[in-house]
Order: C-alpha cells, then sequence, then structure tokens
C-alpha cells in the first residue's frame, strides 16, 4: 500500500514540487554530499545524513532499486591544516574522522550507502573530467592551476537562481590574477611545497573540491542520475559548480531532482564554534538516545531550518518512550490473549464495548494512507510521525477497554495486529526507530530516570509507587475524588501519570536523559 498520492518532491532546480519520474523504471541513482573529514561530525550533519536515511529508507519501502553514494573529501585545505598543526599527514587526518564519522552513523542507525568512495580514489578520473573540459573550452590552464570558464555555461546560476552579473556583484572570491572572471573556480590546484600531491599533466597538484563529486557521481552513477542531494549551504557555489562542470562535459542533463534540507540553528542562533553553541554529534548521544535524536529532526520537515535545543531532544525523548510503550502495551495484550485472561468473541456476542461489537472507525489502511500520502508529499515525517500516533491512540484506547472487561471482538484483534505490524513496520523500516526491546528499553528510559530525576525534585520513586497504589486503590473503590487529588498533587511536582490497561505509568516532566 503507498497511498493515494503519487511521489511529489521539492526540486530546489524547478523551486517546486514535481511528480517523481526515475529516468530507468524502478532504479534510482541517488548522490549526497558526504563529509570534509577533518574534525569530529556534527549536528548539522547528523540531520543532513537522517534526513537523505530516510528519503532512502523510503524510496526503498516503495520498491524502488536505489543506488546510493556518499562520498568522502578526504584532501582539501582545512585536512591539510589538521595534519599540520597535529604534526600528522592529510591521509592519517581524514582516515581518523572518517571512521569516526562511521561510529556516529552506526550509532543514529543511518544505512550505509552501496558506494562510499574517496576522493583519493578518483583522482583520474578527475584529470580526465578537467582534461575533457580544457578540450572543450570550458576550462583552462594557468600556471599548473585548472580553472572552469563559467561564461562558457550559458546556464550558469540556474541552480542558486541568481544571474552571472548578480554573482559577480555579490562575489566575496578574493581577486586571483590568474583567473579570467571573478567566479572562474578551481578544477586542479598546484600543490605548494609540503603539500600532499598526485601528478597530473599540469604538474604535482590535487583536485579542487567542486570536480570531486561530479567525478565519483560519473564513476559509480552514471552521467545522468535521478538524484542529488545535501545541505542548502551547498547550493552556491558547489552544486552550482557541479552542474557546471558536468553538464560542460557531458552535453546531458546532469541530475533531475535537486534536494536540500534546511540548516540548523541552536537557541535562535546559527551553530558556530565561536558563539559557543556548537554541538558535535558524539556529545549530544552522551546525553540522549540516539533515536531521540532522529525522532527530533523528524518533527520538523526537512527543508525547513530547525532550531536545536536539549529541552527539544527532550520533549522528543518523551514522544519515543510513547511508542516504545505502545509497542509493548501490545505485546502484553497479546500475551494475555494467547493465555486466555482475554476471551475473543465473534460478531455480536459478548455484550456491550469493545468485546461485543468491532470496532467502528476507520481501518488501519485508512491510517496507512494518510502516512504514505504524507510521505509522498516531499517526505513529510512530521504529517507521516502524526498519522501513526493517530493509529497508537486507536489501540491503545481498543486494549484499554477490551481489558477491562477481559474480552475482545476478534475483528478488534485483527485490527490490533494489523496496526502494530504497520506500527512497529513503519517506524522501524522508514524512520529507523524501535531498535532496542520496547520492555528493557521503558525499564531503563522511563523507571530508572524518573527515579533520578525523582531525587532531584525532593520525592523519592518508593513515595511516588505508594502514593500511585493508593489512588489505583481509590479507583476501584470508585472514590475518584480522592484519586484526583493525588493525581493533581504529583502533577503539581512535575509527576504525570499515564493510565493502561495494565496499570499506571508516570513520568517527570524535568527528567533528563543521563
Amino acid at each position: 500500500m503507498n497511498g493515494g498520492k503519487k511521489l511529489v518532491i521539492y526540486n530546489t532546480l524547478s523551486l517546486s514540487k514535481e511528480v517523481f519520474k526515475p529516468i530507468s523504471g524502478d532504479r534510482i541513482l541517488m548522490y549526497v554530499c558526504g563529509i570534509t573529514a577533518y574534525d569530529f561530525s556534527h549536528i548539522g550533519h547528523a540531520r543532513a545524513y537522517i534526513t537523505f536515511d530516510i528519503i532512502y529508507r523510503y524510496l526503498r519501502r516503495l520498491g524502488y532499486n536505489v543506488v546510493y553514494v556518499r562520498n568522502f573529501t578526504d584532501i582539501d585545505d582545512k585536512i591539510i591544516k589538521k595534519a599540520n598543526e597535529e604534526n600528522s599527514s592529510a591521509e592519517k587526518i581524514s582516515s581518523k574522522y572518517i571512521e569516526e564519522y562511521r561510529k556516529d552513523m552506526r550509532s543514529l542507525n543511518v544505512l550505509t550507502p552501496d558506494y562510499e568512495p574517496r576522493a583519493t580514489e578518483t583522482v583520474s578520473e578527475m584529470i580526465n573530467l578537467a582534461s575533457g573540459l580544457i578540450r572543450n573550452g570550458n576550462a583552462y590552464e594557468k600556471g599548473g592551476d585548472v580553472f572552469f570558464r563559467v561564461n562558457s555555461f550559458k546556464d550558469y546560476g540556474k541552480l542558486s537562481h541568481k544571474n552571472l552579473g548578480e554573482l559577480i556583484a555579490g562575489s566575496r572570491v578574493p581577486v586571483n590574477e590568474e583567473k579570467e572572471n571573478y567566479l572562474d573556480f578551481a578544477l586542479w590546484k598546484k600543490s605548494k611545497e609540503g603539500e600532499p600531491y598526485f601528478d597530473s599533466p599540469w604538474g604535482k597538484g590535487r583536485p579542487g573540491w567542486h570536480i570531486e563529486c561530479s567525478a565519483m557521481s560519473m564513476k559509480f552513477l552514471g552521467e545522468s542520475i535521478d538524484i542529488h542531494g545535501g545541505g542548502s549551504d551547498l547550493i552556491f557555489p558547489h552544486h552550482e559548480n557541479e552542474i557546471a562542470q558536468s553538464e560542460s562535459y557531458t552535453g546531458k542533463k546532469f541530475v533531475n531532482y535537486w534536494i536540500h534540507n534546511g540548516f540548523v540553528n541552536v537557541n535562535n542562533e546559527k551553530m558556530s564554534k565561536s558563539l559557543k553553541n556548537f554541538f558535535t554529534i558524539r556529545e549530544v548521544l552522551d546525553r540522549f538516545h540516539p533515536e531521540a535524536l532522529r525522532l527530533f529532526f523528524m518533527f520538523t520537515h526537512y527543508r525547513s531550518f530547525i532550531d536545536f535545543s536539549f529541552e527539544g531532544i527532550e520533549s522528543a525523548r518523551q514522544s519515543l518512550i510513547r511508542l516504545y510503550q505502545a509497542v509493548n502495551i501490545y505485546n502484553e495484550f497479546k500475551k494475555s490473549v494467547e493465555d486466555g485472561r482475554i476471551s475473543v468473541f465473534k460478531g455480536e456476542s459478548g455484550g456491550s464495548g469493545s468485546a461485543g461489537r468491532s470496532v467502528a472507525g476507520r481501518k488501519p489502511e485508512n491510517y496507512e494512507n494518510d502516512f504514505y500520502d504524507s510521505m509522498n508529499d516531499d517526505f513529510n515525517t512530521a504529517k507521516a510521525i502524526s498519522a501513526i500516533f493517530d493509529l497508537i491512540r486507536k489501540t491503545n484506547k481498543i486494549i484499554n477497554d477490551s481489558v477491562l472487561q477481559k474480552a475482545i471482538n476478534s475483528s478488534d484483534l485483527v485490527f490490533l495486529d494489523e496496526a502494530a505490524a504497520f506500527i512497529v513496520d513503519s517506524l522501524s523500516g522508514v524512520f529507523g526507530l524501535l531498535n532496542e526491546d520496547p520492555k528493557n528499553f521503558i525499564e531503563y528510559n522511563l523507571m530508572n530516570l524518573n527515579a533520578a530525576a525523582a531525587g532531584n525534585i525532593g520525592i523519592t520513586e518508593e513515595e511516588i509507587k505508594r502514593l500511585i497504589e493508593k489512588r489505583n486503590e481509590y479507583r476501584k473503590n470508585k472514590n475518584y475524588v480522592s484519586a484526583d487529588e493525588i493525581r493533581k498533587s504529583l502533577l503539581g511536582r512535575g509527576i504525570v501519570l499515564e493510565d493502561t490497561g495494565f496499570g499506571t505509568t508516570y513520568k517527570i516532566l524535568e527528567a533528563k536523559q543521563l
């Protein structure tokens, strides 16, 4: 089931949503710009690669055969500078941070692409590309450097939607007397003394940044691809330059759909080391569960900017606990059905309530359609998650009613089974969540953390449990006034009670992930 809508993708090239049509049947060629490996990856990287991980997963869910390439820039000015500072080599620095990046991606459950080429492994292809551009008149060599001649590509600026005059007027590119034009960019750089180098027709040097992605994309995916992605900061000049050099070389359209994720701000300011609001992925995961960070990003559409805060991730963590709770409640309910504690009736037998009649209202497939229609609308994860929570509220109500009556209609049980399968499959397969045992996750993230937080607000875990037992006793005796007084008293201390068919749990609003 894929919903009632066709997949549409917002294309930066056209500034509009377009119905997605692959170049070749059900095969999709996708390239995403990877990191420059000179330091630990930060939360901006996390957002980008979680975004494209979900897109990758969802396209595969729709039945597409996706060939996914994400590169590593392992030769660059920043890498060389870091190597000099640490009395090391560019190769050792890049290898170290590539491995650290891979650790972060594994922690975040980001799937490994089909290919992860390093720039230094594709130098011969870059040299061939630069040589071809020189032959075509699109590039020129000056003193060992090779520059792309921007004026030779009439569509330059079509991705950033600026004309050449505007780009030149607003350019901050320093004057380089070797260039014919301010905006001409380096395809090949002559190596300075002490820098790593590769032999080329123009002498010892190394590739420019922009040519790397064009060469690696063409090597592994061919001259024209379906999707190219990256952060919004890459639109100009990086992706603009990729288009210019690639299409000048092949004479073909380089990319059909350009996808860019929005920026990450921290407390409404741009993330910056100088502002001391710069967070690495590792620092965030020291405080929060990786799935909480994934869910935090999913609550905002990938194209919108997102304001990062620890309070926001804490809220996402609470939502994550609710997802695990829903699965755990269903699992416990199924055990009750299987061992006979909950009776199963057919048709209208069994009296009133959910035990005697099938569930009214929407069927599981209606919620599934909501999910797919949301994802088909430019991968709207926020709306898709909302559809799942709507379904969870429905399943919880059926379970709670059935536990109270100790019976369930057979059609309601079918509803629960289908709904639970869809919830787990979507959250794990598409969103990369629910990778832990639900019961263990809840015990650690809810009970243990609540116990720690309880001490911080001047009440012990034992006292909270005693009050919950007393409230349950009041409820059993239908003394709802006294029961509600306990609930309000705990709420006043930041303790929220949650009643389920299998007992009462609690969470503390001030709780922080340790």
